[in-house]
């Protein structure tokens, strides 16, 4: 079994190898065009339903938030992930683009999609990410008895509880 510290990896993250998501950059270029197409139709004077325009204004609002909302919560999820104790064997065995796909994966499931959620699942038994996973990749999260005992050291000692009193028993005299 290889041992992992349970306090985790304590570096900094290293850089996220991947790219802004680019699919969803083009699905946000080409609603941008479209929702102008129609805005400059409507301005010519030409017939534009307006709930065709509506939905072509919802459609970049909405891609504008879930592109600025991805870029955080990948942010947040990579930075999570390098500090627990698989990242220690991670960072060994370079497995940095692995990680970055799960979290990748891992944030567009967050956002309800069920292909990325499956594809999240099997990206985190690879990386050890669930009880099987480490045990299949025997992995072990131990801690570090011997900075427990300096930190139980280095702790002021609890007062030692409050003596009791022994409990009497009732007698009943009819006996």
């Amino acid at each position: 079994m290889t041992k992992l510290p349970a306090e985790g990896r304590l570096d900094p993250p290293p850089r996220f190898p991947l790219k802004t998501d680019l699919v969803l950059r083009a699905r946000l270029t080409i609603a941008r065009e479209r929702k102008a197409e129609l805005e400059d139709d409507a301005e010519a004077g030409r017939k534009v339903s307006p709930d065709k325009l509506d939905a072509a204004r919802e459609r970049v609002l909405v891609l504008e938030e879930i592109i600025a909302g991805q870029d955080e919560a990948e942010a947040e999820l990579w930075a999570e992930l390098w500090g627990t104790p698989q990242a220690v064997e991670w960072h060994r065995q370079k497995w940095t683009r692995e990680v970055a796909m799960y979290v990748r994966w891992s944030v567009r499931a967050g956002g309800g999609d069920l292909d990325a959620a499956k594809e999240a699942r099997q990206h985190a038994d690879r990386l050890g990410l669930t009880p099987l996973a480490l045990l299949r990749l025997r992995w072990q999260i131990v801690r570090d008895e011997v900075a427990d005992q300096r930190t139980q050291r280095t702790q002021p000692a609890a007062a030692p509880p409050a003596p009791t009193r022994p409990r009497l028993k009732a007698v009943d005299d009819a006996g």
